[in-house]
């Protein structure tokens, strides 16, 4: 496999700008000079749109800028990479996060795509999605998958922990989960009635379904809301946004409301994120990391909003917190935390208060 030094950034075909690998590990980027003209900043707090070379610091994520390390597979999908490096006799450890964006392909997260690509040989293979469940629990049991191809054809590319595929049904992408070996085999069921709950409870998400299975209770899909109209959808991350590891639990809800407001300047999404705080509160969903949240841009527009939300399913997280606090509680957020947090952003308190108790009241059959 080539050792790539540099690459091309797309996005929807228009060339954003170059990658390079600096000495001193980090890799810088450069808008392209047309972009700069006809585009947008795909990271405004740390690529502001200017002609310069924008160099990262090397701690959080390798060397890279955090909108480039969201394209990267975490996880179940980086497992997957990772198992596929290995059959074809390249050692994981040795190819470096430049490299890794090239492995990306066209699948990723939102709607960034690199050039030169790595590419393998791989095998097609039909399977239902049984048998792929089962080949998942192999992988992650340290056991040989016949169907390793197939899996990283389908997941080579996704985020998160939990197994998954990325999929076409009927010409729309989806995303289906299967269980972890951590996971209650009804795992897609419960993230299923999660979904319905927080729609109910105003929260915009989705579409999702429970998908059948003759060995659990279903699995979990949901469409992807980075992909619209034939179009991939730009998207970044918080954790991308603030440089910032979603493994480090360094966020809070107000920190979180600032950022929406500075970067969507709209009210609307501020009570999205409200309603989405209430929700993982009451709903005991405290894994709210920084990669949990995330921001689209309206290339038509040229506006950002926050995303619709994801990975909504009962959770402890580490040490049984909220991996995001609520005005700096994480074990026991109260009812005055969350119209605390309401406060500082401007929501009126009756109206923040009957959000709350409507939220709370609806989450109930979720916890019980």
């Amino acid at each position: 496999m080539d050792n790539y030094k540099y690459l091309k950034v797309f996005y929807n075909d228009k060339l954003v700008g170059t990658l390079a690998k600096t000495p001193d590990r980090l890799v810088a980027f450069e808008y392209d000079s047309e972009w700069i003209a006809t585009g947008f900043s795909i990271s405004p707090f740390s690529l502001p749109l200017q002609k310069k070379v924008f160099l990262p610091k090397y701690e959080q994520f390798e060397g890279l800028f955090g909108v480039f390390n969201d394209s990267l597979p975490d996880g179940w999908g980086r497992l997957l990479v990772d198992r596929l490096l290995l059959k074809n006799k390249i050692n994981p450890s040795d190819i470096d996060n430049l490299n890794r964006l090239a492995v990306v392909q066209e699948s990723g997260m939102g709607a960034l795509t690199y050039k030169p690509e790595h590419r393998f040989e791989i095998q097609e293979q039909e399977s239902d999605y049984d048998i792929l469940a089962q080949e998942c629990s192999k992988i992650l049991e340290s056991q040989n998958s016949d169907n390793l191809d197939e899996l990283f054809k389908l997941g080579g590319s996704s985020g998160g922990a939990r197994p998954k595929i990325l999929t076409k049904i009927n010409g729309e992408d989806w995303i289906i989960k299967f269980p972890s070996s951590l996971d209650p085999k009804n795992t897609g069921e419960q993230e299923y009635k999660y979904s319905l709950v927080a729609k109910d409870c105003g929260i915009k998400m989705s579409e999702t379904k429970l998908f059948p299975s003759k060995i659990c209770s279903g699995y979990f899909g949901i469409k992807r809301f980075d992909r619209a109209n034939g179009k991939k959808v730009h998207m970044v991350s918080v954790s991308g946004l603030l440089e910032t590891s979603h493994r480090l639990p360094n966020l809070d809800y107000n920190i979180l409301m600032k950022l929406t407001l500075e970067l969507t300047k709209n009210y609307q999404d501020i009570e999205q994120l409200y309603r989405l705080m209430c929700f993982n509160v009451f709903a005991h969903n405290r894994d709210d990391h920084s990669k949990n949240f995330s921001f689209l841009y309206n290339e038509n527009k040229k506006e950002w909003h926050l995303s619709p939300a994801y990975d909504l399913t009962y959770s402890s997280s580490f040490n049984g917190e909220h991996s995001t606090t609520i005005n700096g509680e994480g074990k026991n957020p109260s009812l005055d935390d969350i119209l605390t947090v309401a406060k500082k952003i401007g929501i009126k308190e009756k109206q923040a208060k009957n959000i709350a108790i409507d939220i709370k009241d609806k989450c109930l059959s979720l916890v019980d």
